[in-house]
């Protein structure tokens, strides 16, 4: 049991901690609102955290390691390019769709403080290696244009966020025959012609 409660603890000052930056932002967070709302005395949370930065840091990288998860769950390298595409695609869409807060809130959780920015987009890049190697194949291939890998992920995966979030808050409808026509474009806006 012992072995299990500090895990348990620690998850729990992290899901408050996510949920008190989604709530009142990094200006509003302090460690005296996340004692109260993890239910555990302000000492505690130093025994898995140096300090707050480091807290908010490990806040980013759990909601980011989460979202990486979703994104890429299902895919493998045998896949041909675009059906690697289309899975991370619809994955991203499937995970926005039912997690409309983190969504929402996303931008709150890239403006977190890291101590190096440098070290942020590597956490960033490790976790989503399999879109960085997807990328770089279709680059190789000729397939994909010559961009900034960041820069493909904005132009193609990036659309699938924001109107996953627009239709979980009903700005638009999106049937199956819109939702594939939308991929089919952000995969046409990527690819050399």
């Amino acid at each position: 049991m012992s072995i299990k409660e500090p895990i348990d603890k620690r998850q729990q000052i992290l899901a408050a901690a996510e949920k008190l930056v989604a709530e009142f932002g990094v200006q509003g967070f302090s460690m005296h609102k996340l004692a109260k709302k993890a239910g555990v005395a302000a000492g505690t949370i130093y025994r898995y955290f140096s300090d707050k930065d480091h807290l908010l840091n490990e806040v980013r990288l759990s909601v980011l390691t989460r979202v990486a998860e979703a994104t890429l769950s299902g895919l493998n390298d045998e896949m041909p390019l675009k059906v690697r595409f289309r899975t991370i695609w619809l994955n991203i869409w499937e995970f926005a769709s039912s997690n409309i807060e983190t969504i929402s809130n996303r931008m709150q959780y890239e403006s977190l403080p890291s101590t190096c920015q440098f070290n942020a987009r590597e956490q960033h890049w490790h976790v989503f290696a399999e879109v960085h190697k997807l990328f770089n194949q279709g680059k190789e291939q000729g397939v994909f244009k010559p961009l900034d890998n960041e820069i493909l992920a904005v132009i193609s995966f990036e659309a699938s966020v924001e109107l996953a979030r627009k239709h979980s808050l009903g700005f638009c409808e999106l049937d199956e025959e819109v939702l594939e026509a939308t991929l089919d474009a952000c995969w046409d806006a990527i690819i050399t012609h």
